[in-house]
This record gives C-alpha cells, sequence and structure tokens, in this order.
C-alpha cells in the first residue's frame, strides 16, 4: 500500500509529510500536528515577520540585551558549536551579505559594497548571557536561514514520533527526515536531485532512519563572465562558495546534515571532501568538474 501523502506550503517551498502504514484517520491528525509545527517554527524563526523572535533580535542590535526563551537560546548554542567546529565558516551573522547579492540580476557585489557588509560580521561578538542576547553594533543580524528549515524537519518528526506514527517521512524543499522503515522493514529510498541535469537523480540513499540534507549551486545563483555565484556565501570575503556542484549528507539529525553540507560547500573542494571523510557521515559530493565522491549509507 502507497504511503498516504500530506502536501503543504512554508517557507516558501512546496513541502510533504508522508505515513506509511496504521490508521488513516490517525495519519491525518498526526500530519496535521506535524504541520502545524512546522508553520509554528516558521512564524517564530522568519525574518521576514515583524514580530518573530530573530525580528526581534535584530531591531535591538546596537541596543539592550533582548530576552530569548530556551528554545530559541538552543538554537543560538547549536550556532555556536557551529561556529567553532567550522573554525568561523558557519556564522550565523553573515546574512547580512544577502543586501548585496541580488541573484535575479546578473552581477556581482564589488568590494565596496560589501565592505560594510563584512564589517558586521562575526559571531564572536555576539553577546549572551543566560536568556538574553545582544547584537553590539547597529546594522548587525541573526538569520537562522541555515537552521530553520532543518530545525523543522526534527521538530516534525519528533511530533510525528510522539502522535504514535512508526514509518513517515518529512521533506521539506528536499531537506528531509525519516521516522523507521517502510512497513515490512524496508528501507525509504531517497533520490538526490542532479544539480546540472533536470529531472535526473544522482544519487538514491536507502535509508530506515536519520535525515539528508543537500546544499548546493543550483537553486540560487547568477553566472557572470562564465563563473557561476550561488547563495552560499563566505562570511569571510561575502563571495560565493565554489568547488561543489552539490553535497549531500545523511546524518541523524536534519540539523547536523544541513551544517555538514554547507560547511563543506564553504570549505571548497579539497577541504570539503576531507572535512566530510573526517566525520564518518554517509555523504554525495558532486565537484563543480562533474566528479563523484562520497559514502553511501550501507
Amino acid at each position: 500500500m502507497a504511503p498516504q501523502r500530506f502536501a503543504f506550503r512554508a517557507m516558501a517551498a512546496a513541502n510533504e509529510i508522508q505515513v506509511d502504514g496504521g490508521d488513516p484517520d490517525r495519519a491525518h491528525a498526526a500530519a496535521g500536528k506535524a504541520i502545524a509545527e512546522v508553520l509554528r517554527i516558521e512564524s517564530k524563526y522568519s525574518r521576514y515577520r515583524p514580530d518573530s523572535a530573530i525580528t526581534l533580535i535584530n531591531a535591538g542590535a546596537g541596543g539592550a540585551p533582548v530576552a530569548v526563551d530556551p528554545e530559541t537560546e538552543a538554537l543560538l548554542d547549536y550556532a555556536d558549536a557551529c561556529w567553532r567546529e567550522s573554525a568561523g565558516l558557519f556564522d550565523a551573522t553573515s546574512g547580512v551579505l544577502r543586501r548585496a547579492w541580488d541573484f535575479g540580476v546578473r552581477r556581482v557585489p564589488g568590494e565596496a559594497e560589501l565592505a560594510p557588509l563584512l564589517a558586521l560580521i562575526g559571531w564572536q561578538r555576539v553577546e549572551r548571557s543566560p536568556g538574553r542576547v545582544r547584537l553590539p553594533l547597529p546594522g548587525m543580524e541573526l538569520d537562522f536561514g541555515g537552521l530553520g528549515k532543518e530545525y523543522a524537519v526534527d521538530r516534525a518528526i519528533a511530533v510525528l514520533r510522539d502522535a504514535g506514527v512508526a514509518s513517515a517521512l518529512v521533506n521539506l524543499a528536499g531537506d528531509l527526515a525519516i521516522l523507521g522503515p517502510r512497513p515490512g522493514g524496508e528501507p525509504w529510498r531517497i533520490g538526490l536531485r542532479h544539480p546540472r541535469r533536470e529531472g535526473e537523480l544522482a544519487a538514491t540513499f536507502a535509508v530506515t532512519s536519520g535525515a539528508i540534507a543537500t546544499s548546493g549551486d543550483y537553486e540560487r545563483f547568477v553566472e557572470v563572465d562564465g563563473v557561476r555565484h550561488c547563495h552560499v556565501l563566505d562570511p569571510r570575503t561575502g563571495r560565493s562558495a565554489q568547488g561543489f556542484q552539490s553535497v549531500s549528507v545523511h546524518a541523524p539529525a536534519c540539523l547536523v546534515a544541513g551544517s555538514a553540507t554547507t560547511v563543506a560547500m564553504l570549505k571548497g573542494e579539497a577541504e570539503g571532501l576531507a572535512w566530510l571523510e573526517a566525520l564518518g557521515l554517509p555523504f554525495h559530493a558532486i565537484l563543480a568538474d562533474g566528479r563523484v565522491a562520497g559514502r553511501h549509507p550501507g
């Protein structure tokens, strides 16, 4: 029997929850709770909402500390861990670079545009105390764009598990997580999109648990003088990551998978591959020249 599918929109994308097996009414109710949780997280951490936690923190930049709840504090802790583990490449204050980059226009920002924004980047400047966070410079920003969707995937899986669902898939625009094998013990077969060949798969992962996230240069990008510049931006230079067409990682949680792919992209081909190998997690990477590297689940 095919799984029940529940499609919805969130975070400016088409998403889906699949529940395999069990009572249809129970599956419908559980999926509804999981979707509500995704929408709650979107509302809470979207920089586009004037009342979101992120907007309130950013509005206080240069002023007094802003109170944060335990959930937000935990995400700040994770952002801090990512910054430390990546030697500063994963920086939740680097979202200000979007002020210079417009991927709908065929141009690359110059040093004069990037310099004042780079001066606002630096996770080490963020001041934290229990239940408080402060951005010391006017114009600084926190951006959970590299965390929010992945966190929502993990939370949706937790809601489904708490509702008694034994087999499910949560897919938020290609970042996804699995809850248990399919009925009968079969794995879920997850196709990884090819970054250059429309409609083709680059690889397939067969998994019964965990999460898969992908970063790449193929969705938001601009090509100038034969060079592709994507939305994954280096907080040290303000320039686009180079070296990979795409990186996919299978990890126990989507937060981990997503941050791992971002860091690998920012490290570039040689350092990125070495870092992925050292992590010991299954991954699939397509290099800028089309070569393939990886370690698949199994």
